[in-house]
């Protein structure tokens, strides 16, 4: 492994260190005309891993129609929420930045669901977790630096890395052992401790913590809008108290499980009360406007709310890496995951997704046995490389499981066409697959 060096000399900026500007790879020194930070945010967004993100799922499935998110569109929006957020409090904008377009890199295709199946297929040898595989990729998989005994992924500046670790702890080591979400690998340890130096054991950086909360944010708001524009989501029923009840009995289920049916539904009433709460949608451009308008508040609603909270708290300075913590008011938590829940009640637990939840699986599924038993014939050249020099079959599991993760949903139907002659009828139309392969084969 190399000394760890800065990669330029110079001043670093307000509230950053030199120590904060190294590489884990030395590079010769770069021209001043950007900062290291503004250099991290372009290596992450020329990246092929960020580009693969257009056609992976966010909560519709990817394709579903023209308006639906997209991993890479959410990963904009939250870079666009958690750069404005980090401005208005004093860290460096191009670090959350970065952080905010990497932290759904990892993610495999189909989504959450993806990264549950492909997280049991790798039971046996140290799982699957979508933060710990964003590690790896900007890390090791990303092709950009590459030394004598390794890859080194885009070789961010610690900083950054730091930045885009959302779960600051190995596998079974975080606050709650029993938690399938970790940050790293056992076989990327030493890089994501190099990135950890100087950081406070189990606790996220400023800026990732400001990523998170962008991505909650954003999440939260866009997930409604679609799932309103998808007519899969009417506010309206949430009139009726038993199609409240139900939705706010998923609201618990799936993120407050602590929290009271009484205590969510006093946060939706908040919701309810301001003017911008949407009853009506038909896709008129009226009410498209008014539903724009309506997230729009929301963010501004939350995004407002935690800067008022954390400057309460820590003053009018600039906050940066370990010199303070970003609050969230409780409230604002709720109302967060209320809408988080709603989507998830109306689109991602709906009785109708759950023959295209079963065809992923078995996509997915089918791909790693496949995969595992040929040996590097399906794998693309990069990967057949990692195959080829891995020491043992935890290893060459591992890169299979890498090269699954990076295919796009599109490209995970049509290999498994291919390779299985076949076509999943259980698959509905949006699922269905175009002709060809992706480049990424």
């Amino acid at each position: 492994m190399p000394t760890p060096t800065p990669s330029a000399p110079g001043t670093p900026p307000t509230g950053y260190t030199e120590h904060d500007l190294e590489r884990f790879a030395p590079e010769p020194p770069k021209s001043q005309a950007r900062t290291p930070f503004q250099r991290d945010r372009a290596r992450v967004l020329h990246s092929s891993a960020l580009r693969r993100l257009g056609a992976k799922t966010q909560v519709l499935g990817a394709g579903a129609n023209d308006f639906v998110r997209t991993r890479l569109t959410h990963s904009l929006e939250v870079a666009q929420v958690g750069r404005d957020i980090g401005a208005e409090l004093g860290c460096d904008p191009d670090i959350v930045d970065a952080a905010c377009l990497a932290h759904d890199m990892g993610h495999p295709p189909f989504g959450h669901n993806g990264e549950k199946v492909l997280d049991a297929l790798a039971s046996d040898f140290g799982g699957f977790e979508g933060n710990a595989q964003t590690l790896r990729l900007l890390t090791r998989l990303e092709p950009k630096v590459i030394g004598e005994d390794r890859p080194y992924g885009l070789n961010l500046t610690r900083a950054s890395v730091d930045a885009a670790i959302k779960y600051p702890w190995t596998r079974g080591r975080g606050p709650v052992p029993s938690s399938p979400k970790f940050g790293a690998y056992a076989d990327d340890v030493p890089v994501y401790e190099w990135a950890r130096q100087g950081s406070v054991p189990g606790r996220k950086c400023f800026e990732a913590q400001v990523m998170d909360l962008a991505d909650d944010i954003a999440y939260s708001v866009h997930d409604i809008e679609d799932a309103i524009t998808g007519l899969t989501l009417d506010l309206q029923k949430l009139q009726d108290p038993l199609e409240r009840s139900a939705a706010l009995y998923v609201v618990q289920d799936w993120y407050m499980p602590e929290e009271s049916i009484e205590e969510l539904d006093a946060a939706l009433v908040r919701l309810e009360a301001e003017p911008s709460w949407l009853l009506s949608f038909t896709g008129s451009m009226r009410s498209a406007a008014a539903l724009k308008n309506m997230a729009s508040q929301l963010i501004g609603r939350f995004t407002r709310s935690a800067i008022t909270a954390t400057r309460a708290a820590h003053g009018e300075g600039p906050i940066s890496r370990y010199s303070g913590d970003v609050v969230v008011p409780e409230q604002t938590h709720l109302e967060i995951a209320v809408l988080k829940g709603l989507a998830a009640a109306y689109v991602m637990s709906s009785a109708s997704q759950q023959p295209v939840y079963e065809a992923q699986e078995e996509i997915i599924r089918d791909l790693y046995s496949r995969l595992w038993n040929t040996g590097t014939q399906y794998l693309s050249p990069l990967f057949a490389e990692l195959w080829q020099d891995a020491p043992d079959d935890d290893s060459r599991r591992r890169v299979v499981v890498d090269q699954i993760a990076s295919y796009t949903d599109v490209t995970a139907r049509r290999l498994h066409e291919v390779l299985f002659d076949r076509t999943l009828t259980h698959v509905t139309a949006a699922d269905t697959p175009l002709p060809g392969l992706g480049s990424e084969l």
